[in-house]
């Protein structure tokens, strides 16, 4: 399908109540972030829509394999041997307020396979360094295949395909920043 992309963003917001700025992760399908933003409204509702971007990527490329979007009926059992998954490995250091979190993506055949991979990624090897307390450890705070969290809408019309890549191609680009969700309705209606 020509010109829809999976998307990954970081959204933020201060919903009323709280005392600081609280993040999540939302996926979506559309040409582009404009596209996204009713989705992200509705994901969100007790940001009265006033929410921001803290980082985005479009989904292309995922370990060596590249990843596409299709109408859900276009899709064969073949096709399904892979899926993509999200990852979100937490973990602290000595002597520091603060959980810090890795956000990976991870093509495998199963949530077992994903949380293996996560873990021989980066941040991950690098809990044996002097600046992460082994006392405290990194774990998989959460895992779900993408499919499983897309708006309902858009779960029914498509699906996320991964497959084997043999052309040389670079990573995802990431996209990190603030960006208000009104910038992005602003700039469309020009």
């Amino acid at each position: 399908m020509d010109g829809i992309k999976l998307y990954m963003l970081l959204l933020g917001c201060k919903p009323y109540g709280r005392h600081t700025e609280q993040h999540d992760i939302f996926f979506g399908i559309g040409t582009s972030l404009t596209d996204l933003v009713p989705a992200i409204i509705d994901f969100w509702p007790e940001a009265n829509g006033k929410i921001h971007i803290d980082a985005w990527r479009e989904v292309n490329m995922v370990d060596r394999y590249s990843v596409r979007v299709t109408m859900r009926g276009d899709v064969s059992k073949n096709e399904e041997q892979h899926k993509l998954f999200f990852i979100n490995l937490g973990g602290y250091k000595e002597n520091d307020f603060e959980e810090y979190h890795y956000k990976c993506l991870s093509v495998a055949a199963n949530t077992a396979e994903a949380i293996r991979q996560a873990k021989a990624q980066t941040f991950w090897k690098h809990r044996v360094s002097s600046h992460i307390d082994d006392k405290y450890g990194i774990d998989v705070d959460d895992i779900f295949e993408i499919e499983e969290v897309l708006p309902p809408h858009l779960k029914e019309k498509y699906a996320v395909l991964v497959e084997k890549s043999t052309a040389i191609s670079s990573e995802d680009e990431l996209h990190p920043g603030y960006l208000k969700l009104s910038k992005l309705v602003d700039t469309d209606r020009r």
